[in-house]
């Protein structure tokens, strides 16, 4: 016997049940829908439309409201498989990927630079060729995002960037899923990220305009974001009709902004920097009286792992943080990407309004 969150049904009757109805049964009747993403890689959320982000968070709230909400079950990735390569630890990304695959009815293998030879036994092309004909996709966090751009061309099945030093999509993914939650809606919305110019915020760089929204960003002299990744976020304003600011002075980013973003001063590689970048962000910590310069509604938001320099007790176990809501959404989007790029499944749900 099956059961599909509403009934069960007997393992002899499904066997004579055709393909289309089956779907139907898992899945329910295809929403209406003009994105498709099957087949797609994720690098970096700079190759996707406005739609198509949009398309991605609605899938993550109906995969929520489903899965978590509802209790149904969903075996959306039956008979998959995916890699998971990791250079770097990780605590939200490896278990939002492995439980998320898993709950999906896909089998998740977690591999380390310790388990596989990538990169030092066995060339990058050589690994996606091997891993294209094993599994079905491949997410992996990297050091350098050009590895992932020749896995990306090496390979035959999707490429999703878990982190890279360019980019972290699946991160702004969960953090927009968590605004929108917050908020009913991301059009109009002042983003204020107060830190390091990372890959966190050159996601963020990438993406918001598209969604409606408007960016102010602090960074200390000497930690800027990408030049090039600046004249993109510019490109998207322009187009998108939002403001971007970029500054050195903390409460001028944060001045009437609805959401209070930053992340660690000191990434996975970055140790022997530690001295000169705490030195630096002297006068960056979030605190009171960053939040008395933002907006009344304002919110924080932090990617985890948190540093006490980075923001203060104060603000980050207040009711207006956002952090562990935004650390839980992990899961969904991520599980959006691995559905909407691995089957032909519709989110049920009612589109919400962005």
């Amino acid at each position: 016997m099956l059961f599909n969150g509403r009934n069960f049904i007997s393992t002899a009757k499904l066997a004579g049940t055709s393909k289309k109805l089956l779907q139907q049964f898992w899945y329910g009747t295809p929403a209406q829908r003009n994105v498709h993403l099957k087949g797609r890689d994720l690098l970096t959320l700079q190759n996707y439309t406005a739609d198509e982000l949009k398309y991605l968070l609605w899938m993550a709230s109906d995969l929520k409201q489903r899965i978590k909400n509802k209790g149904e079950y969903l075996p959306l990735m039956q008979g998959k498989s995916l890699a998971m390569i990791f250079e770097k630890r990780s605590t939200r990304t490896r278990l939002s990927a492995e439980t998320g695959f898993a709950l999906l009815g896909g089998h998740p293998s977690f591999l380390t630079t310790q388990d596989i030879h990538l990169g030092i036994n066995e060339s990058l092309t050589d690994t996606a060729r091997v891993l294209s004909s094993m599994t079905n996709a491949i997410l992996a966090r990297v050091y350098n995002h050009n590895d992932l751009d020749i896995m990306a061309k090496e390979a035959t099945i999707p490429i999703i960037n878990g982190l890279s030093d360019l980019y972290h999509p699946l991160q702004i993914l969960a953090d927009y899923l968590t605004l929108q939650e917050h908020f009913g809606g991301l059009k109009g919305l002042t983003i204020a990220w107060i830190g390091d110019g990372n890959n966190v915020l050159q996601s963020f760089l990438t993406s918001a305009a598209k969604l409606g929204m408007h960016l102010r960003i602090a960074t200390p002299r000497g930690f800027e974001p990408d030049l090039r990744i600046i004249k993109i976020a510019e490109q998207n304003s322009k187009e998108y009709g939002t403001k971007l600011l970029l500054t050195t002075d903390p409460l001028e980013a944060a001045d009437s902004a609805n959401v209070l973003v930053t992340d660690t001063w000191i990434s996975m590689g970055q140790e022997e920097e530690k001295k000169e970048r705490l030195k630096a962000f002297q006068g960056y910590q979030i605190t009171m009286k960053t939040a008395k310069a933002a907006a009344p509604n304002w919110t924080f938001l932090h990617c985890l792992p948190r540093k006490p320099e980075e923001v203060d007790d104060e603000v980050f176990y207040s009711p207006r943080s956002l952090v562990f809501q935004e650390a839980e959404n992990r899961k969904w989007t991520s599980m959006a990407v691995m559905v909407s790029l691995l089957t032909d499944y519709s989110p049920q749900l009612q589109k919400p309004t962005f």
